[in-house]
């Protein structure tokens, strides 16, 4: 696991390091307080990169919107539920929700002068920063204190059912 200094310089750099890749999966994590965001990025047998899922962990994570970047047309024409599986969507018109996955198109950029990011600053006395994840279906934003990297282990899953919350 890999700890980064959490200047906006380094974190866009670490943000660039994704661009135009497959972004699998987002949301918080189990304990409810971090957000992750799991990345496949390609591999190339060119350059010796191979494929792995890479885990962005955004902790203390006080903000986290996440909105659709299809219209309204394209969402009228992916109701389908079929759309969710590739097999049964692949010949539909619409958009494959089965795929499970979305590109990191535009990109994720840093969010300069962050209003939000400053408001946590000063309140909790640590380093806040707002991060944009674009793909070509969502839109995320999230304000968080720290990121941390690594890569996900096979089996990694991010929710399990279990007996229930822990209680006191």
């Amino acid at each position: 696991m890999y700890n980064f200094a959490m200047d906006a310089v380094d974190l866009q750099k670490l943000l660039d390091k994704v661009f135009k890749q497959a972004v699998v999966y987002h949301g918080f994590v189990d304990y409810m307080r971090d957000y992750e965001v799991i990345v496949r990025p390609s591999g190339d047998p060119v350059t010796g990169v191979r494929p792995a899922h890479l885990r962005y962990l955004f902790r203390y994570c006080v903000e986290a919107r996440c909105q659709t970047t299809l219209s309204a047309d394209a969402w009228t024409e992916s109701l389908d539920d079929r759309l969710t599986d590739y097999r049964s969507g692949v010949d539909i018109y619409g958009y494959l929700w089965g795929v499970k996955w979305h590109v990191l198109y535009p990109g994720a950029s840093v969010v300069a002068e962050s209003k939000s990011a400053d408001k946590w600053t000063a309140a909790l006395g640590i380093d806040f920063h707002e991060v944009r994840i674009e793909t070509n279906a969502h839109d995320l934003t999230l304000v968080f204190s720290d990121l941390q990297t690594s890569e996900v282990p096979a089996g990694h899953a991010p929710f399990t059912v279990g007996e229930g919350p822990a209680r006191p």
